[in-house]
C-alpha cells in the first residue's frame, strides 16, 4: 500500500479583493482571465469552462465544502494552499480562514508563495506588492498568523511538525535562520519542529537551505526550464515552429507525452538528511494570461494522466517520498486543474481515483 499522500496544489485567487480591484479593474477573479480567453488556432481548447457554469466564489462555504468532497470522494489526500504574506500584510486570505472553519476540512497546509506580484499578465513589469522581508519581529508576526492553522489538527504534520512549502527560498533573504527560528517557535507550542518543503522551479534548480526538511519539483515548469537535454530542447524548438507556422500563431509548445517521459526518467537528487516530493501536472495552457504569448502542452487526456500518474507514484513509492504534487486543483488560468471542465467532465478526478485504487496492493 502506497505511504505517498497525494497533494493538489490550490490557488484562492477566486474571489474580489480591494487590491485587485485596484490593479485589474472591479470585480476582478481568476475566473476574468479565463473566460476572456481565446482559440489561438484550430482546436485550441479555449476558452476553458467549469462543469454546468460553476465559476464559483471561494467566500461562498458551500462552494468550498463542494470542491473539498469532490476531492476526498476521488482520492486526494489533501491541499496545498497558497499562502501570499508580504511583510505583515495578507492577500487572498478569506478562504482559507472559512475553510479553517468548517467541520469537514480536507487536510491541507499551506505554501507560502513569497513572490513579489508585477502586471506581468498584460506584458509590464509594474510592481503591484512588493516582497520584503523583515527581521524576526516580522518573523514572528508571521510564525502567529501560521500558529492559528499549524494547530488545526486537519494540518498535515510529520512526525509532529507542521509542513510549510516554501515557494522561493533563494528569494527569501536570510533564508536559514527564519527556518530556524519557526523549528524553535513550533518547539515551544508543543510541536516538534517544523517540516519545511523547499521548491525547484523555474527560477531555482537547487535548493539553498540546509535546515529544511525536503525538496520537491513543481512541475511541468521545472522540467521544461532545467529537465531536457540539448537534442530535446532542439526539438521542442523546431516542432514549435512547425506548429506556428502550419497554425500561424506565436506559442511556445511541447508535447505532452514529452514532457512526462523526462519527468518519469529523471535521477533525483539525493541529499542526505532530506526527502524528495515528486511532481505531477494536470495539463498546461496559460492563454487566459498570457494570450499570444502562452505557453501550450499539446495532447494531455485524463487516460494519459491517469496512466503517468500512476506510474510517478510508483517511483515516488520507491523512494519514499511523503507527497507526491499535483499542479493544480484549480489553476484555470495555467489550463492545470483537476475540477470538472465541459470537456472532460469529472474524467481526471476520476483518473486519480483509479490510480489510488490500483496502489491499494502495492
Amino acid at each position: 500500500m502506497s505511504n505517498t499522500k497525494i497533494i493538489a496544489f490550490y490557488l484562492p485567487q477566486f474571489h474580489a479583493i480591494p487590491e485587485n480591484d485596484k490593479w485589474w479593474g472591479k470585480g476582478f477573479t481568476e475566473w476574468t482571465n479565463t473566460r476572456k480567453a481565446e482559440p489561438l488556432f484550430r482546436g485550441h481548447n479555449q476558452p476553458r469552462t467549469p462543469l454546468n457554469g460553476r465559476y464559483y466564489d471561494l467566500t461562498n462555504v458551500n462552494d468550498l465544502k463542494w470542491q473539498m468532497e469532490i476531492a476526498r470522494d476521488h482520492g486526494l489526500d489533501g491541499f496545498c494552499y497558497y499562502h501570499y504574506w508580504f511583510n505583515g500584510k495578507l492577500l487572498l486570505e478569506k478562504p482559507l480562514e472559512l475553510m479553517r472553519n468548517l467541520p469537514e476540512r480536507i487536510p491541507y497546509f499551506f505554501c507560502w508563495a513569497n513572490e513579489t506580484w508585477k502586471r506581468t499578465w498584460d506584458g509590464s513589469q509594474q510592481v503591484l506588492i512588493e516582497q520584503q522581508f523583515g527581521g524576526e519581529e516580522e518573523w514572528n508576526k508571521h510564525f502567529q498568523y501560521l500558529l492559528g492553522f499549524f494547530e488545526d489538527d486537519k494540518y498535515i504534520k510529520i512526525d509532529n511538525k507542521p509542513v510549510l512549502a516554501l515557494y522561493g527560498t533563494q528569494k527569501i533573504e536570510d533564508c536559514e535562520n527564519r527556518i530556524s527560528f519557526y523549528n524553535k517557535k513550533c518547539i515551544e507550542h508543543g510541536f516538534d519542529g517544523i517540516y519545511v518543503i523547499e521548491e525547484k522551479t523555474s527560477f531555482q534548480k537547487e535548493i539553498v537551505c540546509t535546515n529544511s526538511s525536503a525538496y520537491l519539483e513543481f512541475e511541468p515548469m521545472f522540467t521544461i526550464t532545467f529537465g531536457r537535454n540539448v537534442f530535446y530542447k532542439a526539438y521542442d524548438k523546431v516542432s514549435a515552429a512547425l506548429f506556428n507556422f502550419v497554425h500561424r500563431s506565436n506559442n511556445l509548445i511541447f508535447n505532452y507525452d514529452i514532457m512526462w517521459h523526462h519527468i518519469l526518467k529523471r535521477k533525483h537528487e539525493v541529499i542526505e538528511g532530506k526527502d524528495i516530493c515528486l511532481g505531477a501536472y494536470v495539463d498546461w495552457d496559460n492563454t487566459a494570461r498570457k494570450n499570444k504569448n502562452s505557453t501550450i502542452i499539446m495532447g494531455a487526456t485524463p487516460k494519459k494522466f491517469g496512466r503517468y500518474l500512476l506510474r510517478q507514484l510508483e517511483i515516488a513509492n520507491t523512494i519514499s517520498s511523503p507527497f507526491l504534487f499535483i499542479n493544480a486543483w484549480n489553476e484555470w488560468g495555467e489550463g492545470t486543474y483537476l475540477e470538472p471542465d465541459t470537456k472532460n467532465g469529472l474524467h481526471y478526478l476520476e483518473a486519480i481515483e483509479e490510480v489510488v485504487k490500483r496502489n491499494e496492493n502495492l
